[in-house]
């Protein structure tokens, strides 16, 4: 599979984005899907975690309330609905894939990454 992640910019603190992820080659439905986010000089972190039919979703402390994780099989593709966005949010933000019905909240764990999408938040 795979992924592209698209959707970041610029927005002031407060405000709004949603990321999206959309796999190619082979269908994502079967799959459990993942955000994770690196700081400028810090390590890759988990964000967010999606079960393959979106029925278990599971989100790091600093984003639980704000941020939704959420996917459409459909359209093979995944979403990371940020509100309340604050500055410390800024970030390269990735999607993440791997086969399994259940979620997963370690990198390792993951099979197959996008290319991140650099989000912005000004203060």
């Amino acid at each position: 599979v795979q992924l592209q992640a698209s959707g970041g910019g610029l927005v002031q603190a407060g405000g709004s984005l949603r990321l999206a992820c959309a796999a190619s080659r082979r269908s994502f439905s079967g799959d459990a899907g993942g955000w994770f986010r690196q700081a400028p000089g810090k390590e890759r972190e988990f964000v967010a975690a999606i079960s393959w039919n979106g029925g278990i979703l599971y989100y790091a402390n600093s984003v639980k309330g704000r941020f939704v994780v959420s996917r459409d099989n459909a359209k093979n593709t995944m979403y990371l609905e940020m509100n309340s966005l604050k500055p410390e949010d800024t970030a390269v933000y990735y999607c993440a894939g791997r086969g399994g019905s259940y979620y997963y909240i370690r990198q390792e764990d993951y099979d197959y990454w996008g290319q991140g999408t650099l989000v912005t938040v000004s203060s």
